[in-house]
């Protein structure tokens, strides 16, 4: 589903990442790690096209990245990925209702559809109680749960989670791994997912190490 070739990256004379292959199917939870300043997080943020790569080809879904203008990337990343960060950026005026609902608002589905999905999502995630919630009235775990139904709410074709649980305690970090893969077995998503935590690493399908810019063999 998700081909790299080559892919390199540079800001300025700084090289990060020097020439990355990576090939990643349907259905794959995969696991970035390595130390700090290894590449990880840019090399996540090529594949989920939040940054563009200086040097290779990315395709994703059969489309190619490089050939897209900034409006039909920007269509295309809204409807076929999801995205979970270390800090969930919920916007603290709107509920949990209304923060899943964006995605699907910019994708221009109608409100009444929307929110059926969204509330279809916060029920599946144990969160139907905290819907009309605003992020300070929740707890950091169930501000990740927002978070990832805000990411789900497009029935996106890969999500991609940048240290999801290094802001959370270790029962909620715990809570956020089961998650992850029950979510792969209900739906079949594909999740790749940067992290420090060799727990969530560990419990993935397969784990890429990095090391210099570049895959550790």
């Amino acid at each position: 589903m998700i081909t790299a070739r080559e892919i390199k990256k540079s800001y300025g004379t700084i090289n990060v990442l020097n020439g990355i292959d990576v090939d990643i199917p349907q259905g794959e939870i995969i696991s970035i790690i390595g130390k700090s300043g290894a590449g990880k997080s840019t090399l996540l943020h090529i594949l989920g096209t939040l940054d563009k790569f200086d040097y290779g080809s990315l395709e994703i879904c059969g489309q190619k990245i490089a050939s897209l203008k900034e409006k039909q990337l920007a269509e295309f990343r809204n409807k076929n990925i999801g995205f979970v960060f270390q800090f969930h950026h919920l916007l603290q005026e709107f509920t949990a209702l209304e923060n899943v609902c964006i995605p699907a608002y910019i994708a221009g589905k109608k409100a009444s559809e929307s929110e059926s999905k969204a509330k279809e999502l916060l029920d599946y995630l144990g969160l139907s109680q905290r819907i009309h919630h605003k992020p300070n009235q929740m707890s950091g775990g169930e501000s990740q749960r927002v978070a990832v139904a805000r990411a789900l709410i497009n029935n996106p074709a890969v999500v991609f989670a940048d240290e999801p649980t290094g802001n959370l305690d270790k029962a909620s970090s715990e809570n956020l791994h089961a998650l992850f893969l029950q979510l792969r077995k209900d739906f079949n998503h594909t999740f790749v997912i940067v992290t420090h935590n060799t727990e969530l690493a560990k419990l993935s399908d397969r784990i890429i190490t990095m090391e210099d810019g570049k895959i550790k063999i």
